[in-house]
Order: C-alpha cells, then sequence, then structure tokens
C-alpha cells in the first residue's frame, strides 16, 4: 500500500513537472513572437523617425512614438488570427505580470517626468531648467531591461536573460553619455547636428535587436 501511495505521489509529480514545461514552451513560442514583432516595429519607427528628423529638422515626428503600442497590438493580433490562444497557466500568469508591471511604472514615469519637464519650463530659468530636467528615457531603459530579463528566468531562457541586461545597462549608458554626441566633437558642426538628431534613433534600434528582436527570434526557433 505504501509504495502504491509513492507511486502515485511521483506520478502525480511527474506529470505536473511535465505540465509546468509544457506550458513554459508554449509560452516562451508566444513570448517570442510578441518580442520579435515588438522589436520590428519599434526599429522600424526609430529608424524613419530619426530620418524624418534630419531631412525636416521638426522634432514633432517625435510624436509617432505614442502610436506604437497601437501599431504592435495591431500587427501582433493580425498574425496571431486563427490560431488557438494559449491556455492560462502559471507561467503565462507571471509573465503577464511582470510586463504589467513595467507598463505601469514606465508609462508613470514618464507622464510624471514631461509633466515636470514642462512645469520647469514655464516656471524657471533655463539654466535652472536644464539642470532640473529628467531624461525619462533612460529610466525606460533600464525598466524594460529589467522586465525582459525576469521574463528570461521565469522562461529559463539564458539568452533572454542576457539580452535584457545588455540591452538595459547598455542603452543606459549610451543614452546617458551619448555615444553618437562622442563621435560628434571630432565632426563638421552641421554632420554633429545630425549625429545628435540620429542618437535616439539608433540607441532605440540596437536597444530594439538586442532586447526585443534577438531573443524574440531565439524564442520562436526553440523546440
Amino acid at each position: 500500500m505504501e509504495e502504491t501511495n509513492n507511486m502515485t505521489a511521483e506520478r502525480s509529480l511527474k506529470i505536473i513537472t511535465e505540465q509546468i514545461e509544457q506550458s513554459r514552451k508554449e509560452v516562451s513560442k508566444e513570448m517570442g513572437q510578441s518580442l520579435f514583432v515588438a522589436g520590428l516595429c519599434t526599429m522600424g519607427m526609430a529608424l524613419l523617425i530619426a530620418l524624418c528628423h534630419i531631412l525636416t529638422g521638426n522634432p514633432i515626428f517625435y510624436l509617432l512614438y505614442y502610436t506604437m503600442p497601437i501599431v504592435i497590438l495591431a500587427i501582433s493580433r493580425y498574425l496571431k488570427r486563427g490560431q488557438a490562444p494559449v491556455p492560462s497557466s502559471f507561467v503565462g500568469t507571471m509573465v503577464n505580470k511582470a510586463w504589467h508591471t513595467f507598463a505601469i511604472f514606465g508609462l508613470s514615469f514618464f507622464v510624471f517626468a514631461e509633466l515636470f519637464n514642462i512645469l520647469m519650463v514655464h516656471t524657471e530659468s533655463f539654466e535652472v531648467y536644464s539642470r532640473l530636467l529628467i531624461q525619462p528615457f533612460r529610466i525606460i531603459l533600464i525598466l524594460m531591461g529589467m522586465c525582459i530579463t525576469i521574463t528570461g528566468y521565469i522562461l529559463k531562457s539564458k539568452w533572454l536573460v542576457w539580452c535584457g541586461i545588455i540591452g538595459g545597462i547598455g542603452g543606459y549608458f549610451w543614452e546617458t553619455f551619448g555615444g553618437l554626441a562622442l563621435l560628434s566633437r571630432s565632426c563638421s558642426v552641421e554632420t554633429a547636428l545630425s549625429l545628435q538628431k540620429l542618437d535616439a534613433g539608433i540607441i532605440i534600434a540596437i536597444f530594439a535587436f538586442v532586447g526585443l528582436t534577438l531573443p524574440g527570434l531565439m524564442l520562436k526557433k526553440q523546440k
């Protein structure tokens, strides 16, 4: 009787382990598709906006970034049409909560930073404004890198973990210390201005490739 109970317990544990592993694979493939689409859309939009800014000199094109969630959601739903949804599971729930947390903190910080900067523009001198200016993009890079890394740990994907770390920390330092701005010091004034306009687009495109497109592709190919 005791041996039968032990066998039953072992069998139950094996079944649960297999179900969790199968769920992790299903969530990984769906997450891979989402990351891949988000990465390609972000890279394309970043380079398009940078090019438009260089050609026209008008920063209004940066407003196109606000359309990114809608574009990514629309393309993702189009590609998933006719496919059966991934069943709800513990792994999928953890991944969703991680990205929901990033969305809440990232969006809240971005809105606060923009409102604070607008307030400083209208109430303080340029010298004070330049010192108190909040740069939300570098913080959002760190938050997204953390979220990608956490997702990698949940899905047991080393590729995702390292891409999140490299993309988040690398993007933060590039944006903070001005990667292309350093190169522009040895260029002409016109070239330097063009590089500065291109800098943000390059940062976003590189981060999107390292942190979204590349790990997404690896997860899609994962067996």
